[in-house]
């Protein structure tokens, strides 16, 4: 059985529990159905039967539950109803089959009953690339099978949720819901939003996760602007500025001087500053990370005139 189980306030709690027989002198006949009997806090009972508070022979105990595993298959699997918080404590199992009688003194589970249910999980499978195809999963515990958690997720953009009620590799479970979709950079920095609702009685009890999505994405909305929109004078200065948006950042900006129909590199850098010549000529930047490239538009230099002028 598990180290530790988390319960939820008027729910259900079941405890996965399997045993085996390691002593040779002591054997257990299956043919024969077992009593599972339930020791709270302290295995050693002796002059403290009040510890005792489960016995699937009894037709009143102090907590109402039931074995739902098949003892005969050494399967002791249990469940307590309407738990409260003061079932909060450590259980150890025993068995009674006279004349074979055995507690597993080593081993206990941890029981823990809070009003309210624990975040669920969300999680995402690779990196999340603008137009690669990308799964969020978002995981939350199910202590009471019974009556399993239901995820809702909230995104920015359409999709279709896949849930499913799942074994864990300690016997406990968990409900699980994955949805697939396609980011773009519009949904950089975007919340998105796993809700678990917990049906309790005739109430509910949710709990939520909420995450920022991190789009990669090459440069966009690449643009060029000059600090000067009237015309210049030849041999004046010019600052020209690339500005874009990319994730990761922009590692590279570079200058290109379109003169006479043909295509120049002039600079290099995020800022272009230029001496006027009476050719002015069109440019344009391009901005760089390690998805790609984006190009901005073309700015004309207008030249007011030549120098002394």
């Amino acid at each position: 059985m598990p180290d530790r189980l988390h319960g939820l306030t008027g729910s259900c709690v079941q405890i996965p529990c399997s045993f085996e027989i390691h002593d040779p002198q002591k054997t257990f006949n299956s043919a024969i159905l077992p009593s599972g009997v339930w020791i709270k806090g302290n295995p050693y009972f002796g002059g403290r039967p009040d510890r005792v508070i489960f016995n699937s022979t009894e037709m009143v105990n102090r907590y109402q539950g039931k074995i739902t595993g098949n003892m005969s298959q050494k399967n002791c699997t249990t469940v307590f109803f309407n738990v409260t918080s003061s079932y909060s404590d450590k259980y150890y199992f025993r068995i009674e089959s006279k004349p074979f009688l055995a507690t597993d003194t080593e081993k206990s589970v941890n029981i823990v009953v809070s009003d309210f249910p624990s975040s669920p999980i969300i999680t995402v499978s690779g990196e999340v690339k603008e137009g690669n195809p990308v799964s969020l999963n978002c995981s939350a515990v199910a202590p009471c099978p019974e009556h399993p958690p239901e995820l809702t997720w909230t995104l920015p953009t359409q999709f279709t949720p896949k849930n499913q009620l799942q074994e864990n590799p300690d016997k406990t479970n968990s409900v699980l819901s994955t949805v697939t979709f396609t980011p773009s950079y519009l949904h950089h920095e975007k919340n998105i939003t796993c809700t678990a609702v917990y049906p309790v009685g005739a109430s509910n009890k949710r709990a939520e996760h909420n995450m920022m999505l991190n789009v990669s994405f090459s440069p966009k909305d690449t643009s060029a602007s000059i600090s000067s929109a009237d015309p210049v004078l030849v041999g004046s200065c010019v600052n020209l500025t690339c500005s874009s948006t990319a994730n990761p950042p922009v590692t590279n900006f570079t200058w290109f001087q379109i003169s006479g129909g043909k295509t120049t590199q002039v600079a290099s850098g995020q800022s272009y500053t230029l001496n006027v010549t009476v050719d002015g000529g069109l440019y344009y930047c391009e901005a760089r990370n390690s998805h790609g490239c984006g190009k901005s538009n073309e700015v004309q230099l207008a030249i007011k005139g030549k120098m002394g002028t």
